[in-house]
């Protein structure tokens, strides 16, 4: 909880990307462009499935 509210939550405005970031950043800026694509299908095919919008910047 206290990760989540210290690192996570401030950037919920700035799109999934920005999550991602915070969360495991290791997968951003060009390090593992293959796990970043994968979550980003898999975060997209939560959105289809549960009727949501994914909103925009949906990779770090």
């Amino acid at each position: 909880m206290w990760f989540w509210n210290q690192n996570v939550r401030p950037v919920l405005d700035q799109g999934f990307g920005a999550t991602t970031r915070r969360i495991n950043g290791g997968e951003c800026n060009g390090g593992r462009p293959a796990a970043v694509q994968s979550r980003v299908d898999r975060y997209l095919e939560f959105c289809r499935m549960f009727g949501i919008t994914p909103g925009a910047n949906l990779s770090c």
